[in-house]
């Protein structure tokens, strides 16, 4: 595993906003800076934020989160395209259903339905995530992906990416916790609920990225038959993004 710290760029009103780059693939290639940012939503941007986003070049925001999300806290970056990848929080939805039941889920059940999110991805948004991953191929200049909170749609996304680029699991992993690091909970999109359950669906755990990886192995034949077949990369598809994205140590 090769963990260079992470360049996080300081926003005012984003958190969790990152360069995907200067990791190393397992061929010992590294991961380009300044192509490719993970971030939360971008709808609280202050005009330092834009100024920064400007400098770096960023032409492109590739947004994960649900209709009902864009629509209640929206933004528009000027220079910047937004393209809507829209994949629903189910957890939440599931989650607010059970409240308005009277039933309060444990730490566990709580766990176990983000797991299930994590599974939801791989089987049914496969090819919102292949249209995310084709995007980068077809505009290949400085872009950033996010949800709402930049955690669990966009720590999937960053996954497969990596994984298309050819970094181990154990660096990916290392990526995708980060977001206990850098994300800032924000109450004005998080909504209520109990204190464990909040815990929970506002951080992020190896279990649930794992959920997501061992359905990956055990239903689709591992990474490169995923990439190949439910994400629709050709071969040519990968190669190429690894040329965009890859330059030597």
């Amino acid at each position: 595993m090769n963990t260079p710290a992470p360049l996080s760029i300081p926003l005012q009103g984003a958190s969790n906003f990152r360069d995907v780059g200067g990791y190393r693939t397992a061929e010992g290639l590294r991961i380009k800076r300044g192509r490719v940012f993970r971030s939360d939503h971008l709808a609280g941007l202050t005009a330092d934020d834009l100024a920064q986003l400007q400098c770096i070049g960023l032409t492109h925001s590739l947004d994960f989160r649900g209709v009902a999300e864009c629509a209640t806290t929206p933004y528009a970056i000027p220079g910047v395209s937004r393209l809507a990848l829209h994949i629903e929080p189910s957890v939440i939805i599931k989650m607010q259903a059970l409240v308005a039941q009277g039933i309060e889920p444990s730490t566990e059940d709580t766990v176990e339905l983000m797991c299930g999110t994590y599974r939801d991805f791989v089987n049914h948004n496969a090819s919102t995530f292949g249209r995310f991953l084709r995007h980068l191929l077809e505009q290949p200049t400085p872009q950033v992906f996010h949800c709402t909170a930049g955690k669990d749609r966009t720590g999937f996304a960053a996954a497969l990416l990596l994984s298309a680029l050819g970094v181990d699991r154990a660096t990916i992993e290392h990526d995708y916790l980060l977001t206990n690091q850098l994300y800032r909970r924000d109450p004005n999109v998080e909504g209520k609920g109990p204190a464990h359950v909040m815990q929970v669906l506002w951080g992020v755990q190896p279990a649930f990225l794992h959920a997501a990886l061992d359905t990956v192995d055990q239903q689709h034949g591992g990474m490169q038959a995923y990439l190949h077949g439910a994400i629709g990369l050709s071969t040519q598809d990968v190669a190429a993004l690894r040329t965009l994205l890859l330059e030597n140590a």
